[in-house]
């Protein structure tokens, strides 16, 4: 047992282990037979074991992350197998795993670049194409294989992505000692080299709490649990620094939350957690206890969000002055934008909320312009014209949170059996009356479809609740990616 950064770290292993065998850059399994099975039929039937048994919460969106533990099989594997179930059949091609040095002390990161793993399962590919782009651009991150010999972290993750997953390459990196300047510096590479790809996994691989108390594991292991709920990297990082959280991984999670939200990803459910003394019926006694949990990191909203941690903050930046600079000079904000992306021709909704109730909102559901024009000018009409409530005072605006629902082009429908509540926003259209809901509305009101159906005529657009089952008119389904002031706080 030895002391490495803040946590304290195990290995739940006897015996001997041999050293890795580096033939044509092979690396052989060093952990097979201990931290799981070396038989490939013994091996395969376990982990279809665990998945039997694992019944997680349907996660509602794409899974761009996983967190799951690296103990031996019998203690985490259960556990591990909660988040990868939820993979099956999933269509990734390149899978990150980022995972931690338990032996070897590092400043930065350091990639595996090219070769392959073997495992009892069969043999994983390096992504080379991936860990190119990888080495150039930042000191952060810095080729050497041999730190991978007697490493179990990333070992035992990839017989379960082998059971669950095929046809897809590895990026192999272990995260060392890191200032939280070097984490984002690490996941900003990561992130611009994944880019816009959407067949991309990450993995991080890490235990939690380490130490002699099952009671205590629950409270350390609660804390940490909340930071990864709030996709609170910062906090995350300084609780680890002062020992308040575990997590042997740890530096590797807060890499992994930074490249989830540049790249758009919101929300972190929470798919089992559990600790060595439950798992072996001991946990009145003061026996060695680490905590185990299992998260998938994803984005409701069915995918990766079109803008980015950045892109989002310089939306609702131009939504807030543009409001200042009017409400103080009766002008309207003169600004040029260079980002392709907000530039493209998208409709928006801007909405402004004071102490939690409505303070106004209006929109264009059709691009006109550029988006960050249509933007600024919907926060203007936002707080001024909104026809429901007076003008917004100077005074005011600091009270206030600004919301920004980017939508998607109109579609037209058929049938409502297409609408799918909380995903999608619905215009109606009849002769020359029309209403629309955000799909957010949807998820505040709890309305069912039909009760949605009938407010959205009646309240929106001066129908008969039931004038969208006349024929003659025409529904419109829409998506939203919707950010606020209050989401993108770090």
């Amino acid at each position: 047992m030895r002391k490495f950064g803040i946590v304290i770290f195990v290995i739940f292993m006897s015996g001997i282990v041999t050293a890795p065998v580096f033939c044509q850059n092979i690396k052989n399994p060093e952990f097979a037979g201990q931290f799981y099975p070396d038989s490939k039929t013994e091996l395969s039937a376990l982990i279809d074991s665990f998945l039997n048994k694992a019944h997680p919460e349907v996660v509602p969106g794409d899974i761009f992350l996983l967190i799951s533990p690296h103990a031996g099989y019998g203690y985490s594997g259960q556990t591990a197998a909660f988040g990868y179930k939820e993979l099956k059949g999933k269509k990734y091609k390149t899978v990150i795993i980022l995972g931690a040095s338990h032996h070897e002390a590092f400043n930065g990161a350091v990639v595996f670049t090219q070769g392959s793993f073997l495992t009892s399962l069969g043999k994983l590919e390096v992504d080379e194409d991936f860990t190119k782009q990888l080495i150039q651009p930042n000191v952060e991150l810095i080729a050497n294989d041999k730190v991978f010999s007697g490493e179990h972290s990333i070992e035992v993750q990839l017989p379960f992505l082998e059971q669950v997953l095929s046809d897809f390459r590895i990026v192999p990196i272990i995260v060392g000692d890191c200032t939280l300047q070097s984490c984002q510096k690490i996941a900003a590479t990561l992130a611009a080299v994944i880019g816009k790809r959407q067949d991309v996994l990450v993995v991080v691989s890490s235990d939690m709490y380490h130490g002699y108390s099952s009671q205590e594991a629950n409270a350390v292991d609660g804390l940490t649990l909340s930071y990864l709920q709030k996709m609170d990297a910062q906090g995350l990082y300084y609780s680890l620094r002062e020992g308040k959280s575990q997590l042997c991984g740890g530096f590797a999670a807060v890499v992994g939350l930074i490249i989830a939200q540049e790249l758009g990803y919101t929300d972190l459910k929470i798919l089992n957690h559990t600790n060595s003394a439950i798992v072996t019926g001991k946990e009145n006694a003061q026996d060695w206890t680490v905590g185990y949990a299992s998260c998938a990191v994803f984005n409701p909203q069915g995918g990766k969000q079109m803008f980015n941690l950045a892109q989002q903050k310089k939306l609702l930046k131009i939504a807030r002055e543009a409001i200042a600079v009017y409400l103080k000079q009766n002008e309207k904000l003169i600004l040029t934008e260079a980002d392709p992306e907000l530039n493209k021709h998208l409709g928006a909704f801007v909405t402004l909320s004071k102490a939690g109730e409505l303070r106004g909102c209006i929109g264009n559901l059709v691009g006109a312009g550029a988006l960050y024009l249509t933007v600024r000018d919907m926060a203007l009409e936002a707080a001024t014209r909104d026809p429901r409530f007076p003008k917004l005072s100077l005074n005011e605006l600091p009270k206030v949170e600004i919301e920004i629902s980017v939508l998607s082009p109109l579609e037209r429908i058929y049938s409502v059996d297409k609408i799918e509540l909380g995903k999608h926003g619905v215009l109606v259209r009849q002769g020359n009356r029309s209403g629309v809901f955000l799909p957010q509305v949807a998820k505040e009101t709890g309305w069912s479809k039909e009760e949605f159906l009938n407010q959205l005529c009646s309240q929106k657009a001066g129908l008969a609740p039931d004038a969208w089952k006349d024929k003659s008119t025409e529904l419109y389904t829409f998506s939203a990616e919707v950010f606020s002031e209050k989401g993108t706080k770090e």
